[in-house]
């Protein structure tokens, strides 16, 4: 049997000692924002914002997760520029057609099967790491809301940052 280490907790496993988890605690700010949709296709810079969440928390250092409810919109990064506008639903559109046949019109009776499609591509959620209370992100890249449903929509962003 090996010797335990004095000073240091352990458990004994298996004639292995192995130092006890401690535990560390970060705290975990989040904030909620509102936002309403124009159009199908609208694409929300809301890189500002979550900066200012990031800023507003104290944290100096960590991780902000950017969330979004909901199963027809997607949050992602891309260069907010005019061209990207142009870009983006044109490879939507060759990716999940607006006029093809969705099992999901049938289901429910609505429109937006391609929404959920191009929502599930995209994805809900993002994380971007933050340092001297800065979003980490390129020179360009910005953070993004794309509403993919048929109609304007009232949006819920949810903006978690654990760190230190």
């Amino acid at each position: 049997m090996l010797p335990m280490p004095t000073g240091a907790p352990t458990s004994r496993q298996d004639n292995v000692f192995s130092p006890r988890p401690v535990p560390i605690l970060m705290p975990v700010v989040t904030e909620t924002l509102s936002l309403k949709t124009r159009k199908e296709l609208d694409v929300v810079n809301v890189t500002d914002q979550v900066q200012s969440v990031v800023r507003k928390s104290g944290l100096k250092e960590g991780m902000a997760t950017v969330f979004l409810p909901g199963s027809t919109a997607a949050i992602t990064t891309t260069e907010y520029e005019p061209g990207v506008f142009t870009d983006l639903p044109m490879a939507l559109e060759r990716i999940a057609p607006r006029d093809a046949e969705y099992a999901h019109h049938l289901t429910w009776g609505d429109d937006n099967g391609r929404s959920h499609v191009r929502a599930s591509i995209l994805g809900p959620s993002l994380s971007v790491p933050f340092r001297d209370s800065r979003l980490l992100l390129g020179t360009w890249q910005q953070i993004v809301l794309v509403e993919l449903d048929t109609r304007p929509r009232r949006r819920t962003v949810i903006v978690q940052i654990i760190g230190e």
